[in-house]
């Protein structure tokens, strides 16, 4: 399948900084396999931001929900 839309990733810094966490962090829980989806270029690894937004979006509390049920 071809893509006609080019698409910006992200390198790991980039990504360690928009989630205000460093980059050893970052490539630990890559190796663990908790952190967001990525790309492997050859060596260089990379992230979608929509893959990075989902990640962050699965780990979003519902306190409203929390709240609800301490009531």
């Amino acid at each position: 399948m071809k893509q006609s839309t080019p698409q910006r990733l992200l390198n790991e810094h980039q990504v360690a900084d928009s989630c205000a966490i460093s980059v050893l962090t970052l490539r630990k829980w890559r190796g663990e396999g908790r952190g967001p989806r990525y790309v492997k270029i050859g060596t260089l690894v990379r992230y979608r931001p929509e893959d990075v937004d989902a990640w962050i979006q699965s780990h979003e509390t519902q306190r409203a929900a929390c709240v609800e049920v301490a009531r």
